[in-house]
């Protein structure tokens, strides 16, 4: 909250989420809620991936895919959409998006959250120490895998394992299957009013 004269009276935990997010299903909204929770992270911004240069292209542009997740996470106050990664023209890296949020807020604590699979590739990322300089690397883990062994990783967290993927839900719209509980209300009536995924 801004104090006098707009600086805020306290610093902030803040998480960094990033992702395709296409779509965003009911996985990334447990996982990053489970994160919030074990490390009193007081914010988790969404970072819905632009370009990315370790992955192939995406199924749904970056406008639906940024308003997908708008709509899954408007009801919870500590989750925020940060569209900076998907709007940026050229590839998207980790560590820019994190140099611009220690400008935008020095005294914030950023807490950059990455998946176990992802983390396995640590050495291709750019600048690897920079982002450990800039944000605590917080691994997360579903129950019984084993986390990828890095001295830049700051910890390791455990969190439920929920089995649905993007790609199963793509699939299952493009067969004309339900796909019902497995992402928000909102993001399934999205997916079906844009006709999302039918090919």
């Amino acid at each position: 909250m801004p104090g006098p004269g707009g600086f805020r009276e306290r610093a902030l935990k803040v998480g960094v989420f990033g992702g395709s997010f296409d779509p965003v299903h009911i996985g990334h909204l447990v996982v990053a809620e489970h994160a919030a929770e074990r490390l009193g992270l007081d914010r988790v911004r969404f970072v819905p991936t632009g370009q990315q240069p370790l992955k192939a292209g995406h199924h749904a542009g970056a406008e639906h895919r940024l308003a997908m997740v708008e709509a899954a996470i408007r009801d919870n106050p500590r989750f925020l959409l940060d569209p900076r990664e998907a709007v940026r023209p050229g590839r998207s890296y980790t560590v820019d998006t994190l140099r611009a949020l220690a400008a935008e807020a020095p005294g914030d604590a950023l807490f950059f959250l990455v998946g176990a699979d992802a983390a396995r590739e640590i050495a291709a990322w750019r600048d690897p120490p920079g982002i450990a300089a800039l944000a605590t690397i917080v691994v997360l883990t579903r129950p019984g895998a084993a986390p990828p062994a890095h001295p830049l990783v700051a910890r390791v967290l455990e969190v439920p394992g929920v089995d649905v993927s993007a790609t199963q839900i793509r699939e299952a719209v493009r067969c004309g299957r339900s796909i019902r509980y497995l992402v928000p209300r909102a993001v399934e009536e999205y997916i079906v009013s844009h006709e999302l995924y039918r090919d």
